[in-house]
């Protein structure tokens, strides 16, 4: 027997889901496939994880749309109402504000999986929507006028569009012979949530080191998830650490800006890459989130602009009069997304070639750059409004943060 569908998303991690609920809300039928079993049900008893987001505001106005960002707000989230950055290699400092921007908040930092799983519980309030979990594609094949993926269990799907929100390794991507452009920056991440001496004031921190980035962002209680990127060698080093010296070298990472590093819980690593794919659409096929690229993590936005994608070829499909899967369509999402996805991408390169560097010309570039930076609001104002994601006045519609 053949299940049809008007669109297949391969892949239900974050991006994936929001991508299956939003074209959903378009009214297509759509399935949901994952190789793995449905997240799990949220446990407030649950200890924090190391693995989280920073979401902005159109992450939140789409999520909210969506009927998932309500299920956060009750479960698992921090808002944060500061950042603070300054650069190991002098006095350089910006202090970005809420109150001075007229905002309640700059963001919110949210678990992995507590996006995760409200996304899922969205996805399942959708009669026209089935997540297929445990179900892992074999194979699939395009033709003129639909996509037929095959499971592993043998069972066969057809759709006229087949979206790969399948990751950084995508299958989907491989499978379709798209090419990427990759550039391995040589670092690791290592993420854990901490405990440190004083409260987090509800503060992101933010320290450029000459061999890395060290982000405290704030959690519950007082805890806090670092992101640390190191050069490979070096974080395995800290990775061999024991539990005190790692907190020791956390705490003068740091400059003891919060006092000491009291408890740090596991610690884990991935490896940092850029990625842009060379194309996001084939007839058929469309990629997003990490399918299509990802970026250094040192501003946080891999996920919003996953987020974004998935507004954006809601936005485009719903809009299809005809065949949604045809190239004429699925462009209409290619130019909306690729290039501000790459001018992303180099942007954080070109801040990780500036900010990551011990050489002294760009250590006073650098330093005088913050400074002036912190007393010029305009441009105060226009950095955070970037990482709010509000600058743009081209959003897709279900991105777009409501109005006062």
């Amino acid at each position: 027997m053949i299940h049809r569908y008007d669109v297949i998303v391969v892949g239900g991690g974050m991006v994936g889901l929001a991508t299956a609920a939003a074209i959903g809300r378009a009214g297509c039928r759509v399935a949901v496939l994952d190789s793995g079993a449905a997240p799990a049900p949220f446990d407030p008893d649950r200890p924090l994880q190391a693995r989280v987001v920073a979401l902005n505001r159109a992450s939140e106005a789409l999520l909210t749309r969506l009927h998932a960002w309500p299920r956060i707000q009750q479960w698992r989230c921090t808002p944060y109402s500061h950042m603070r950055v300054w650069d190991a290699g002098g006095h350089g400092e910006i202090h970005f504000s809420a109150t001075e921007l007229g905002q309640p908040n700059l963001g919110h930092i949210v678990e992995n999986d507590v996006v995760q799983r409200a996304l899922w519980e969205a996805v399942q309030g959708r009669d026209n929507v089935d997540w297929l979990g445990e179900a892992p594609l074999q194979r699939f094949a395009v033709d003129t006028r639909e996509a037929i993926v095959t499971l592993d269990d043998g069972r066969v799907l057809t759709a006229p569009l087949l979206v790969g929100a399948d990751g950084a390794r995508s299958r989907v991507r491989e499978a379709a012979g798209i090419a990427v452009r990759e550039r391995d920056y040589g670092q690791r991440a290592i993420v854990a949530v901490v405990r440190i001496e004083r409260h987090h004031d509800f503060t992101a921190w933010q320290r450029f080191l000459p061999h890395g980035v060290l982000a405290f962002l704030p959690l519950p209680e007082g805890h806090s998830a670092i992101v640390w990127s190191l050069r490979a060698a070096l974080a395995e080093d800290m990775l061999a650490l024991d539990d005190e010296a790692f907190r020791a070298a956390l705490t003068d990472a740091a400059e003891a800006r919060l006092g000491e590093v009291l408890w740090a819980g596991p610690r884990q690593s991935f490896p940092l890459v850029g990625r842009q794919a060379r194309q996001y659409v084939k007839p058929r096929i469309a990629l997003v989130g990490d399918a299509a690229h990802t970026i250094h993590p040192l501003a946080g936005q891999g996920v919003n602009l996953g987020f974004l994608d998935a507004a954006q070829l809601a936005e485009v499909v719903g809009a299809a009069r005809r065949d949604l899967g045809s190239l004429a369509v699925l462009r209409r999402y290619e130019r909306a997304r690729a290039a501000d996805n790459g001018l992303m991408l180099r942007l954080m390169e070109a801040f990780q070639a500036v900010f990551v560097n011990d050489l002294p010309p760009l250590a006073w570039l650098r330093n005088a750059g913050l400074s002036v930076a912190d007393r010029l609001p305009p441009l105060k104002r226009l950095l955070m409004a970037v990482a709010l994601g509000t600058a743009d006045p081209a959003l897709p519609e279900l991105a777009r943060p409501a109005g006062p």
